[in-house]
């Protein structure tokens, strides 16, 4: 994926109750699960992939139901020692977190933060001054891979989302081929695909090295049409 374009790898700790996300994602968690893929292994991940990249942001993206379980100290001192940069916790509302938001930033780990299509001047003021690294806007009211990216009400949002905030903007909840994200990529400083890459992961369950040339693909045309 590194190879194809991503300047981000964005990495996934499935949890059996995945509110924020969509069927294809959700069905990826259950096959995760199932093959006994946890927080503890989603970080021993991270090790491995430290060992040939040390240079690539690593987002981990998840609920706080792992993490509470590890306990937020442990928690942190394992990403920081995987070489974890950030970590998007869906169910974990800023006001609630301090304790949680510290113990990251002091081990240099950005807390990163979503936004909604919804969210008032006063919340996204709030993520300012909780988050770090970047700010994950969700283009959709709805769960991930879900629905049609309207990329007008997109732009005129992320006007009103950086007049309040000078944190980095990546978009998501949407963000499925080359047009889409060359469009994302003239008004944000990221386009954000999850559910697009895993779907070719499903489709070939059978044959990884098939999954892997789609995955590279369609990587790489969305690289091509955001450079462009």
């Amino acid at each position: 994926m590194v190879a194809a374009g991503a300047d981000i790898i964005e990495l996934g700790v499935p949890f059996s109750d995945p509110m924020a996300d969509g069927p294809v994602i959700q069905r990826a968690s259950e096959r995760a699960l199932e093959h006994k893929m946890s927080l503890r292994r989603v970080l021993q991940l991270t090790v491995e992939f430290r060992q040939q990249d040390d240079s690539t942001p690593v987002v981990l993206m998840g609920y706080l139901n792992p993490i509470e379980c590890m306990g937020y100290k442990d928690f942190a001192n394992a990403a920081q020692s995987a070489g974890v940069d950030g970590v998007l916790t869906v169910d974990m509302p800023p006001e609630e977190g301090k304790e949680y938001t510290e113990l990251l930033k002091n081990r240099d780990i950005d807390p990163i933060y979503l936004l909604a299509p919804n969210s008032t001047d006063d919340r996204v003021r709030k993520m300012d001054a909780f988050g770090r690294g970047y700010i994950y806007y969700v283009s959709l009211k709805g769960v991930t891979g879900a629905g049609h990216l309207n990329t007008d009400d997109v732009a005129e949002k992320l006007k009103q989302i950086r007049n309040n905030t000078g944190l980095p903007i990546g978009v998501g909840f949407g963000v499925k081929d080359a047009g889409t994200a060359k469009i994302i990529a003239g008004v944000a400083d990221g386009a954000v695909v999850g559910s697009a890459l895993i779907s070719k992961r499903e489709q070939n369950l059978d044959d990884l090295d098939r999954a892997s040339k789609q995955i590279v693909e369609l990587l790489s045309s969305m690289r091509q049409a955001m450079d462009s």
